[in-house]
């Protein structure tokens, strides 16, 4: 693994706080959930202090609603929270299964928001390898990001990850092709440190399906 320079880490402070607006959006919406809840508890509250008769299957709803929003705030916290361990170790053994599960679920608003949908296809047995967690999930997002901005009006794409003897390699397939969007832009120059860091390399085809990132299993 190479030095973490300047312009990448200047971009993972950037991801960093891109990600954690997108999930304090999430659980501001939890909460107004819950807000309109409790507005229509004091509501039935209210009527039952009149001396009218209160629903029973209002309030069991009104429970399941609430019940499910405490489960998805606790999935939300429990992502944020392995996103937040991912800058631990610099470098350590890592489960991409994980990883890339982690990085659908950060980004899942982003891939909703631009009408996309992703598919996912992974090995059945775990795959390890030793890398920087956090810079993958950066260089993750800079081909995702990039993928959705070229794509077609297809809106689909796929996940892939394939193990090779020497090294795993990660594909974002556009089926309708990547358009002509000066592929020479991408990845940036920060895009570039990140794949020194990790030691991995970029490819992509302007006119071809997919953008390949190979991620050697040796972290050296």
């Amino acid at each position: 693994m190479g030095e973490k320079p300047a312009k990448a880490s200047e971009m993972g402070l950037q991801f960093f706080g891109r990600l954690s607006a997108s999930i304090s959006h999430e659980l501001k919406n939890v909460l107004a959930i819950f807000n309109e809840n409790a507005g229509l508890l004091e509501d039935l509250t209210y009527m039952a202090d009149q001396g009218k008769p209160i629903d029973p299957k209002r309030l069991e709803k009104m429970a399941g609603t609430f019940k499910k929003q405490i489960g998805r705030a606790d999935d939300i916290l429990k992502n944020m929270n392995r996103f937040a361990h991912t800058i631990d170790e610099p470098v350590t053994d890592v489960n991409l299964h994980e990883i890339i599960e982690l990085f659908l679920a950060l980004t899942a608003r982003f891939t909703i928001m631009q009408g996309y949908k992703l598919d996912r296809q992974l090995p059945a047995d775990p795959v390890m390898i030793p890398t920087a967690p956090f810079f993958l999930l950066n260089l993750l997002w800079l081909c995702l990001e990039f993928a959705m901005s070229a794509g077609g009006e297809e809106k689909s794409l796929q996940l892939v990850m394939a193990e090779t003897e020497d090294s795993v390699r990660i594909y974002f397939r556009q089926p309708s092709g990547l358009a002509q969007q000066q592929p020479e832009t991408f990845p940036s120059a920060a895009g570039e440190e990140l794949l020194a860091v990790l030691g991995a390399d970029l490819t992509t085809e302007a006119d071809g399906q997919e953008i390949v990132l190979r991620l050697p299993k040796s972290a050296y």
